[in-house]
């Protein structure tokens, strides 16, 4: 069976998805030194968004989000959390869909279901910077990582979107080992600490940081970690798997 092109018909159901409802990602990385998001631009508009989609017929909402990340990361077993939904009223605006869809080379039929009112189901993801390549989706130029405090203009209510995640993100540092997906498998005690201060956007004092990590339980520590000067090398930590 032919793909069907999901702009040239009307209803979701004819597209094989779930009608009005979406989702958004907020997709964090973190490159040593900064946190960052994956953010798409769409062809021809000069429009920035959030990695998104839609829920197959068959197929779960998390499963659906799982197939996204996989399309623009390339990553399986990613750390998802679902942390908000999304429905107001002023994030109905159909004439940036038909934006998008006409920037992407589609001209949508009378009464496409795309240009409905969606409710959005907001989900945040935990990866390994290192090992993404990110791939755009066919109605985007790019899809790239960001500063998480340089983002770009986003549509619609995408900047809103981003800050309920980071204040859920947060939220959770105390509850949930968040560094183990941000990290490599072994990382200094600094590493770990400018994870935290990129996180909470405030520095921490490095003493005050370590004492309370170590009391925790939640940590191996390894053999230090040499570069060419013995007296400064730092020891190497990973958490612990029952942690």
């Amino acid at each position: 069976m032919d793909k069907v092109d999901i702009t040239q018909v009307a209803t979701a159901k004819e597209a094989g998805y779930l009608a009005h409802i979406a989702y958004d990602s907020v997709i964090f990385g973190f490159d040593g030194k900064q946190l960052k998001i994956l953010i798409s631009e769409y062809h021809n508009t000069k429009l920035f968004a959030l990695p998104g989609g839609f829920v197959k017929i068959n197929e779960s909402l998390d499963d659906a989000v799982r197939r996204g990340l996989r399309e623009r990361t390339g990553l399986d077993n990613i750390y998802l959390e679902q942390f908000h939904v999304f429905g107001s009223l002023e994030r109905y605006i159909p004439e940036t869909m038909e934006m998008i869809m006409k920037g992407g080379g589609h001209n949508p039929v009378e009464d496409c279901w795309l240009l409905d009112r969606f409710i959005s189901v907001g989900y945040y993801a935990l990866i390994n910077y290192e090992s993404v390549n990110p791939q755009p989706d066919e109605l985007s130029d790019s899809c790239c990582w960001y500063n998480i405090d340089q983002l770009p203009t986003l549509m619609q209510d995408h900047a809103m979107i981003v800050a309920k995640a980071l204040e859920t993100l947060r939220d959770n540092l105390d509850k949930k080992l968040v560094g183990m997906n941000l990290l490599p498998e072994r990382f200094t005690m600094k590493e770990l600490q400018t994870v935290y201060e990129s996180i909470l956007g405030q520095e921490i004092r490095r003493t005050t940081f370590q004492r309370s990590m170590l009391a925790k339980g939640i940590l191996n520590r390894h053999e230090k970690q040499f570069s060419g000067k013995s007296h400064k090398a730092p020891f190497v930590y990973s958490f612990k798997k029952d942690a």
